[in-house]
């Protein structure tokens, strides 16, 4: 299956392929939980660098986004050996302090849904650890990749 025979929960995700390794799996024989949770950041980190907000722009700036509240429901195991991809979209935000992603995790072989994911974000100072207003580049770089109101 490609992207685009994906069922995805919202349209023009941005996508992270990852690859279940042997050192993901737990006691249970399955893909450990704190997995999906690295997937999911790293899908972030991914979009972020793609609308061109790299770590080093981050610190440029002296902003962050952080994540302050995250969902995980887990919808079934994932195994050793699975090609899985881990998508995300920028659902909300309030052009001034916070954001919200939405996360899908889909196994390739299948095409089932294994995880959904939420996680909320608030804009800080890292000099400070404070909240702080989004800077323009934040919001010239993440503004288009916002799903528009009737999509989320």
């Amino acid at each position: 299956m490609t992207e685009l025979d994906q069922e995805w929960d919202h349209p023009g995700p941005h996508i992270l392929q990852a690859h279940v390794q042997a050192a993901d799996i737990d006691g249970l024989h399955h893909t450990n939980n704190l997995v999906y949770v690295d997937w999911c950041q790293r899908a972030a980190w991914a979009h972020s660098e793609a609308v061109g907000l790299s770590l080093d722009c981050y610190r440029d700036l002296d902003r962050a986004m952080v994540i302050t509240h995250s969902e995980f429901d887990y919808l079934r195991a994932s195994q050793e050996g699975d090609e899985v991809m881990v998508a995300t979209w920028i659902v909300e935000w309030d052009k001034k302090l916070t954001m919200a992603r939405h996360f899908q995790v889909i196994r390739v072989a299948d095409g089932i849904t294994l995880l959904r994911a939420r996680m909320r974000f608030v804009c800080v100072e890292l000099s400070s650890g404070r909240p702080r207003r989004l800077p323009p580049e934040f919001i010239a770089r993440y503004g288009p990749a916002v799903l528009s109101d009737g999509e989320a």
